[in-house]
């Protein structure tokens, strides 16, 4: 074999070979062995804007999957809203005093940023408000700015509540004529319950008061007499219920128990 000849194989050779090596290298562009192909985004969790996720991560659990039929205030309430709407974006961040719901915006210790704080307070209204309901109407303010009278309160109560929740507040059977749709035992539970009344604050009971809970058949201030609770009745009956609370509710255990077996000799 002539020197000519076998430079023109190499060469030949050392061609395939590079080609070789590019189209491998084409082939597998994108997918280098032991690392993972481009996937979908993930979104870091400060960088989630997207009410219908914010909700159900941070706010189903107690309000409802859909904002009703959750163990706390129903959000998917006009009347609520109306009231609230102000009040939503401090309420979030900020918390409830002495009352079950935390404060989510990491300002106060939540794990949330100012910017959801904000999706989440605008969400809410966008979703579960009606603003065009209550043209013309005067609406109680969310807080209260008068002072209650427990007194006064017994008698705004018995006009606006006892048909439902018993003469005393301790529970009763819906009434017909009240215009309430009884969902579940169809009974209304006792609001003075003393393990209730520890469980909430007076602006819980205030907006219960006002707002009604829709996915339980009560109605808010306006549809439960012939005339809409005043300002002044809805703070009333709020001190009245409030005066029910005690210092220890729930069984107290005794002072100085008997050993098994004692009581018989």
């Amino acid at each position: 074999m002539s020197a000519s000849t076998s430079s023109s194989l190499l060469l030949r050779t050392r061609v395939l070979a590079a080609s070789a090596v590019l189209s491998f290298g084409a082939a597998g562009c994108g997918t280098i062995h032991g690392r993972p192909g481009p996937g979908p985004e993930v979104i870091r969790p400060q960088d989630e804007l997207h009410f219908e996720t914010l909700y159900n991560d941070n706010c189903a659990a107690c309000h409802g999957a859909n904002g009703r039929d959750g163990a706390q205030i129903s959000l998917a309430n006009p009347a609520y809203v109306a009231v609230a709407k102000d009040h939503l974006h401090d309420i979030i961040a900020n918390g409830v005093a002495n009352h079950l719901m935390p404060a989510f915006a990491q300002s106060a210790g939540g794990m949330l940023t100012g910017p959801q704080v904000t999706v989440l307070a605008e969400g809410i209204v966008k979703q579960w408000g009606n603003p065009g309901a209550f043209t013309g109407l005067s609406l109680p303010p969310y807080v209260a700015t008068l002072k209650g009278d427990a007194q006064r309160g017994q008698q705004a109560y018995a006009i606006f509540c006892a048909r439902c929740h018993g003469a005393n507040g301790e529970g009763g059977p819906f009434d017909s004529g009240a215009g309430a749709t009884p969902s579940g035992s169809g009974k209304a539970g006792p609001i003075v319950d003393p393990s209730y009344l520890s469980l909430v604050s007076d602006q819980n009971l205030r907006s219960i008061t006002i707002g009604g809970r829709p996915d339980q058949g009560m109605p808010d201030w306006r549809t439960d007499a012939a005339q809409p609770m005043t300002d002044q009745q809805i703070t009333d009956v709020v001190a009245w219920m409030a005066a029910k609370r005690v210092a220890d509710p729930g069984q107290p255990y005794p002072s100085n128990p008997q050993p098994s077996g004692a009581a018989g000799k």
